[in-house]
């Protein structure tokens, strides 16, 4: 269940509701009893591997263009 408080407490106890949605607990923060946002802790960001796309390029790809193939 969500922690709600109000904006006035949530700048008093900021350090401490923080320190709740590390833990995993949401804090919602309401301004005039209405809610208003959302304290989560933030996801480990997902590593992305460089070559995402599985392409296999010949070896005669990476060999350097003759002088007559350089026309453009």
């Amino acid at each position: 269940m969500a922690k709600q408080v109000n904006v006035h407490q949530a700048k008093t106890h900021l350090s401490r509701l923080l320190e709740l949605a590390h833990q995993g607990e949401e804090v919602v923060i309401a301004k005039g009893g209405t809610p208003y946002a959302r304290l989560v802790a933030l996801e480990e960001p997902r590593v992305r591997a460089l070559g995402f796309l599985d392409v296999h390029l010949p070896d005669e790809y990476l060999l350097p263009l003759e002088d007559d193939d350089r026309s453009g």
